[in-house]
């Protein structure tokens, strides 16, 4: 597959070898979450965001499996750096604490563990020099929340409206986008929400969103010692998705962050950002907490680092090895590595730039086109969105893009969200959004 010519080519979506392959699929596993009936043929040519599905049809992809693969399919800069390394058997070890080695650690032969956590300190605010790793964004979270009940002993959980933060127990617990993720569940108890911003541009007297309301926020009124109804000195923690993914991909205004900010100055807070599909450089910073005024005690990461990362200060973690432990955290060579040689190429590519400018080409070009249906188009980077009038036209438009051979995904109520490989080119931004046209004035 040539990369400067590939295009979108469908002649039937899904195809009878796709359909086959779903049901199979679906007759072995649990209920779950599917977009639409996309099968992925490994064994076929994938380059960028182009990819071939299981009946020979050719697919543009701006979901980046979820975020999860912010290089796109065989970037070249990533299969060099990988192929460079003969592998070993068993590539899986059990402990965090069963420590690899590559040769001499300030050279070693292919990076692992350690290399993946001493780039993820180096990308990270100055002071944030720990890292635990496990499985999956879930688990980052679980443990950000541990530790910062570990280090304050406090019982109170302070998360905002919209937000998704993952689905195990805990997690779920932070969860204020859909209902359906945590009916029937059990929850932490003494977690309070705020609102959370949705319009970047707004000021504390053109807030719509009910967070800033009579010359004050209402974070501020529940923090309040006298007033409030949260005791800020019983607070674990703060977290928040610097720009909401599940949620609705809402990026805040200067104003709200600031005041989150302040607050968690004044009353000692620990604030911990959910990075996990904002970071890893998809928005144009290497953490989009890094492009506002605040300063997180607490990161959490995955996706794109292939593994699950809690990263933090030294003072902040537990100090009793017991604290904190995972049979497989850390444990897979190969992610390990993944994550860390995929720093490396975002760094040395300069994708951040990329990132920036191509998103921000994206933005122009659906806003030029003037589709219809459309109420809002917002993003940083190559996290982007565009809002219909209903989720009907929402998912009409997401069905008409998979048959054009486009795939996006939905996100918050009535929003679909794009997410291009940080190396995305010109041609292909252009090629996406006209596809896309399509399928919105298919929809209408």
């Amino acid at each position: 597959m040539d990369r400067e010519t590939a295009t979108p080519q469908v002649d039937e979506m899904p195809g009878p070898l796709a359909r086959e392959r779903a049901e199979y699929h679906g007759s072995l596993a649990a209920p779950s979450t599917y977009v639409y009936e996309f099968v992925w043929d490994v064994t076929e040519p994938a380059t960028g965001p182009f990819c071939t599905d299981a009946d020979g049809n050719v697919l543009m992809d701006f979901t980046a499996h979820v975020g999860a693969a912010p290089l796109g399919y065989n970037n070249p800069e990533l299969l060099e750096r990988m192929e460079a390394f003969e592998m070993i058997d068993p590539v899986k070890i059990a402990g965090q604490d069963f420590y690899t080695t590559a040769g001499d650690p300030t050279d070693p032969d292919f990076p692992g563990p350690a290399e993946l956590m001493e780039r993820l300190t180096e990308v990270s605010p100055d002071g944030m020099d720990t890292v635990f790793l496990s499985n999956s964004g879930a688990e980052a979270v679980e443990n950000a929340l541990k530790i910062c009940y570990d280090d304050t002993a406090g019982k109170y959980g302070i998360t905002f409206e919209g937000a998704f933060h993952g689905r195990t127990l805990g997690t779920l617990s932070l969860n204020r986008s859909k209902e359906i993720y945590r009916r029937k569940f059990p929850e932490i108890h003494a977690i309070h929400d705020a609102p959370f911003c949705r319009d970047g541009d707004c000021t504390p007297a053109s807030c719509e969103c009910g967070f800033f309301a009579g010359d004050t926020s209402a974070l501020r009124r529940m923090l309040d010692p006298e007033r409030g109804r949260v005791n800020p000195d019983e607070v674990a923690y703060l977290i928040l998705e610097p720009i909401q993914g599940e949620g609705g991909y809402h990026v805040p205004s200067e104003a709200f962050m600031a005041e989150v900010a302040d607050l968690c100055d004044r009353h000692d807070l620990l604030l911990v950002a959910d990075e996990i599909q904002s970071g890893i450089g998809r928005t144009g910073d290497f953490w989009a907490s890094d492009g506002f005024p605040i300063e997180p005690d607490v990161i959490c990461a995955a996706k794109g680092a292939r593994v699950g990362a809690t990263i933090a200060s030294a003072d902040v973690f537990p100090e009793e090895t017991s604290r904190l432990s995972s049979t497989w955290g850390a444990g897979d060579i190969v992610d390990a590595m993944q994550g860390a040689l995929t720093i490396d190429v975002i760094r040395e590519e300069n994708l951040m730039a990329n990132a920036e400018t191509r998103g921000e080409q994206m933005r122009a070009e659906i806003e030029a086109a003037d589709l219809p249906n459309v109420v809002d188009v917002r993003g940083r980077g190559l996290m982007q969105a565009v809002e219909f009038d209903t989720k009907q036209r929402r998912d009409d438009v997401e069905e008409a893009a998979v048959k054009r051979g486009l795939l996006t995904l939905g996100c918050g109520h009535k929003t679909l969200r794009l997410l291009p490989p940080l190396d995305v080119r010109e041609r292909e931004i252009t090629i996406g959004v006209e596809v896309l046209s399509e399928a919105v004035e298919a929809a209408a």
